[in-house]
Parts: C-alpha cells; sequence; structure tokens
C-alpha cells in the first residue's frame, strides 16, 4: 500500500514538473493575457495561513492581485480557499489583506469551500458565473500557474492565466498592513491532514473530490466519468 501511494506521488510529481517544463514563460503567458484586460475577476488561490502571518506565497499572491486591480487589468478579485491545514479560511485572510491595501470590499469576493487547488479554480470560477462574470483569468506564482495549466484546458474553462512577475512585484509600492485575523478562524477546527488519508488528499490534488454541475463537463466523456459527482 504505502509503495502504491509512492509511486502515484511520484507520477504526480512528474506530471506537475512536465506542464511546468514545457509550458510558455511567465512573461509570455501574463504580457498575452493582459492584452485581453480589463478582466471581470481574476482567482486568487489560498495558501495557509499561521502565527498570525502571512507567508511569502501568500504576500506575492495578494499583492499581485492588487497590483492589478490597482493598474485596471481586473475589476474584481475572487479569493479562494477555505481553512485546510490552519484554522484560518484563507480567502477570508486574504481577502483582510486586500481590503487592508485599498481594494475596495465591493469588488473583494470570497470562495471558501476549496482545499485543494483544482477546486480553487472549480469553485471560483462557479462563483464567477453566479456573478455574471463571463470575463475571468486565474492570478497566482508561475509554479501553481503551469499545475493547473492542463487541469483548465481539459474541462475547456474558459479562465485566462496571469503568473505573477516577479520584477514588476519588486518594483511596485504595495503596502503591507496590519490585519485582525480573528474573523477568519473557524471554531472546531480539524486539519485536512487529521481528516484524511494521504490517497484521499492526493486524489484532492488531482480534482478528484469536485462536485461538479453537469452543464460544466462539456463531453459525453467527461459526463460519463465524473458523473457520480455531478450535484445540483
Amino acid at each position: 500500500m504505502r509503495l502504491t501511494i509512492g509511486y502515484s506521488y511520484i507520477l504526480l510529481l512528474i506530471t506537475v514538473s512536465s506542464c511546468g517544463l514545457f509550458a510558455p514563460s511567465a512573461q509570455k503567458t501574463t504580457t498575452r493575457s493582459l492584452t485581453d484586460a480589463p478582466y471581470d475577476a481574476i482567482i486568487v488561490p489560498g495558501v495557509p495561513f499561521q502565527d498570525s502571518t502571512w507567508s511569502k506565497t501568500m504576500e506575492a499572491r495578494v499583492k499581485w492581485s492588487y497590483f492589478l486591480y490597482q493598474n485596471g487589468y481586473t475589476k474584481n478579485v475572487i479569493y479562494s480557499g477555505s481553512a485546510v491545514y490552519t484554522a484560518y479560511t484563507e480567502a477570508k485572510i486574504m481577502a483582510l489583506y486586500a481590503e487592508g491595501m485599498g481594494i475596495p470590499k465591493e469588488h473583494i469576493f470570497i470562495e471558501d469551500r476549496a482545499e485543494h487547488s483544482t477546486e480553487n479554480v472549480y469553485y471560483s470560477y462557479q462563483v464567477a458565473k453566479k456573478e455574471h462574470f463571463d470575463h475571468i483569468a486565474l492570478a497566482t506564482d508561475p509554479f501553481q500557474t503551469n499545475s493547473l495549466r492542463s487541469f483548465i484546458k481539459k474541462f475547456e474553462f474558459p479562465i485566462a492565466l496571469i503568473p505573477i512577475i516577479e520584477d514588476t512585484l519588486i518594483q511596485y509600492p504595495v503596502p503591507t498592513p496590519k490585519i485582525d485575523p480573528s474573523s477568519a478562524m473557524v471554531e472546531g477546527f480539524v486539519s485536512i491532514v487529521e481528516r484524511e488519508s494521504f490517497g484521499k488528499r492526493l486524489k484532492g490534488t488531482m480534482g478528484q473530490n469536485i462536485r461538479w454541475k453537469e452543464e460544466d463537463l462539456k463531453t459525453k466523456r467527461l459526463k460519463k466519468k465524473y458523473g457520480d459527482r455531478i450535484t445540483n
């Protein structure tokens, strides 16, 4: 059993690495995507918030969303992420930072269901459809962009890619606000590590725990494959 799980994990790493190896550069992808701006909304996936401070990864993603909003590349921002590894709802933490930076609250949307990056994309896509945001993009770091590129392509989601350009972010003055994270804390929190086996978490990473809307499965093959997880 351990060997099987380990082998599957290795295959996943190889797949993700291959996506990055053959994908266009972040600079080229972002430059191309920004020619189609402004977007109705961008999707920003979450990352765990620990010890009352944000990680470098969360900081970069939120500041990139601020840059895109301030420069008119997007009208709204959807922050995505549940309380997964820590007791703080990732989307709410990012929204607090974004509002503190200066993004108006009415242009901030929260998706707090996702526990994996594929779910960040899909459940945020559901938020976008509900809000009638037709022109949307994923805005995150280059590694995560490349790991999600094939998922977006496979299901034909109308989602552009705007990976972070580090040099641009370094040169752009972005405030670092102080926040009170208490409103994002979940009482009775139980980490996903305690709730789910490694195998189930691995499946979640690959998008196999998603509850689908039938209209988003665009081919008979996909409807047949994921039919047992279609929900209304």
